[in-house]
């Protein structure tokens, strides 16, 4: 008994020296991944470099050229994938929360994207061998994230998960996939590996998916959206996100900068009504 007494008084004295972490309820934190849309690839104009101090970005590379490292919060001045990227519906999805969510809350985005890239390079179990067949422009960024683009995108995660709460997960892709049918398994796959290896419930972490440029303006990839509309029939907890009126770039594959502000504006206004607030901008 007298052993037991002083295993329990010793716990109590090593407790105040262990090292804890405080978790914020109030902090908000998304996951966005996907190819060069959700990479961005506009470039972001003076308008765009204005950011409220809530909305961070957790840093997923090294960033000398930013005065940014990997693994910490940032201000979420553009850009938020890599240290040359552009313009993402990221942006627009975090300052559209800030603008309408409590003051008391902050917003996290950990944005891991790949342009060209199959949705195959974020099957955590196969993913080298599409890599294996990506051309050299390709791998080059895939490099950036040592070579697995899920797997740092969960490290990112896991960082971001001891400081705030996973809320949703935000999904461009499909422009390398278009017309592949299994595409919504194949997301399925994703997401539930992502639910299983962050420890997140599909009820409290929904999927929002964004369609790629559409039919009216000219996207050369607009037949992929009827395959994006079937989502949510593969994952109950999806929900698509509309590109119609979304402006362009020229090769009718990207959005331009307005295009990804309103698109990324509709992310947050699908994703303010799941977690029951109000919405005063109208997008």
């Amino acid at each position: 008994m007298k052993v037991k007494l002083r295993v329990l008084v010793f716990a109590a004295l090593l407790l105040p020296c262990i090292k804890t972490f405080s978790q914020d309820p109030n902090f908000y934190i998304f996951l966005s991944f996907g190819q060069s849309n959700m990479e961005g690839n506009a470039k972001f104009e003076p308008q765009d470099t204005t950011v409220d101090g809530r909305f961070k970005v957790l840093q997923a590379v090294d960033c000398p050229n930013l005065g940014r490292d990997m693994g910490k919060w940032y201000t979420a001045v553009p850009p938020l994938c890599r240290c040359r990227t552009g313009l993402t519906p990221a942006d627009y999805f975090g300052r559209t929360l800030v603008a309408n969510l409590p003051k008391k809350v902050r917003v996290g985005i950990v944005n891991v994207a790949v342009g060209g890239c199959k949705i195959e390079l974020f099957d955590k179990d196969n993913y080298q061998a599409y890599a294996a067949t990506a051309p050299g422009w390709m791998n080059n960024m895939i490099k950036e994230y040592k070579g697995n683009p899920y797997s740092r995108l969960v490290e990112m995660a896991k960082l971001a998960q001891k400081d705030g709460v996973i809320k949703g997960i935000l999904l461009h892709q499909g422009e390398s996939n278009t017309n592949d049918s299994t595409w919504p398994k194949k997301v399925k796959l994703v997401y539930d590996n992502l639910l299983k290896d962050l420890n997140l419930d599909a009820k409290a972490v929904p999927l929002l998916a964004g369609e790629l440029v559409d039919a009216e303006q000219g996207g050369k990839c607009a037949s992929m959206n009827a395959i994006i509309a079937k989502l949510p029939q593969t994952i109950p907890t999806a929900h698509v996100i509309s590109s119609k009126g979304c402006t362009d770039a020229a090769d009718n594959l990207h959005f331009d900068a307005a295009g990804y502000r309103k698109l990324g504006a509709r992310y947050a206004v699908e994703m303010l009504s799941l977690l029951g607030h109000k919405v005063h901008a109208s997008q």
